[in-house]
């Protein structure tokens, strides 16, 4: 056991379980259902994963005039045939550019939650970079969310995301997403216990390919659920039902 281990109960709390129960047993679909002419992070992929009865993960961003926008990149030139960043763009001109393959435009995270209207989970990956204004990009999620009471949840790479929520909107289930990649040494593991006392988090969202993980365990144990993404293939599927709650899959990694 990691020294820190036992500040993780005081600087990060576990939640009261029944807050968190409905983030179990769900498959979620990365970026909607997303196929040929179902782009991710489209209205059609979206429709597919409601279809199948499947909770929905889905990316946010900011636009250039401060509302919540669904899309993954930075850029624009991969997902459509424009190019530069999003954030110079205007809500109104993202939702009138195509995704590649469609005749569906960006959407806004509005436009999502009114699509959905509770009939899946669904969890919503904000976007952040050394770059990003977390306290107004946190606040336009928010405005955004209120009043929506379908099941859902937000979290993001970034643990002044979480923390922001913890601190601004407490009764929003949100989580820390974590990869180890290359940050298994001693560093990696303060670093990890550092960004969950910074989060204060209620659930995780776990890189597949670092599962097993000691750290994501013996947060497992203590009551915090564990996510895991992406799960391409039925092994991984095997491998998210073994060490963690649900899965995050897109691919050969939906059941």
């Amino acid at each position: 056991m990691s020294l820190l281990a036992p500040l993780d109960g005081w600087r990060a709390p576990a939640p009261e379980p029944r807050r968190v129960a409905w983030l179990a047993g769900v498959t979620y679909a990365h970026r909607g259902l997303h196929g040929p002419g179902a782009p991710e992070n489209s209205p059609t992929a979206f429709a597919a994963a409601i279809a199948r009865g499947l909770g929905i993960e889905c990316d946010v961003q900011r636009s250039g005039d401060g509302q919540a926008m669904v899309f993954h990149d930075w850029e624009l030139d991969r997902l459509t045939g424009e190019t530069g960043e999003l954030v110079r763009r205007s809500s109104a001109q993202l939702g009138a550019i195509q995704l590649n393959g469609s005749t569906d435009g960006i959407p806004t995270l509005r436009a999502l939650l009114d699509q959905v209207a509770g009939q899946v989970p669904l969890l919503v990956e904000v976007k952040s970079s050394s770059r990003t204004r977390v306290n107004a990009l946190c606040l336009a999620v928010r405005r955004t969310l209120e009043g929506y009471r379908g099941p859902h949840a937000v979290m993001s790479f970034d643990p002044r995301v979480s923390g922001w929520f913890a601190e601004h909107s407490p009764l929003t289930v949100r989580g820390l997403v974590l990869s180890e990649e290359d940050d298994k040494a001693l560093a990696g593991r303060i670093r990890r216990h550092l960004w969950l006392w910074h989060a204060r988090p209620d659930f995780l969202a776990y890189d597949i390919r670092d599962l097993p993980s000691r750290f994501a365990a013996s947060q497992r144990a203590r009551g915090l659920p564990v996510l895991t993404w992406t799960v391409r293939s039925p092994e991984l599927r095997v491998r998210a039902a073994e060490h963690a709650d649900a899965p995050i899959a897109e691919g050969g990694g939906i059941a």
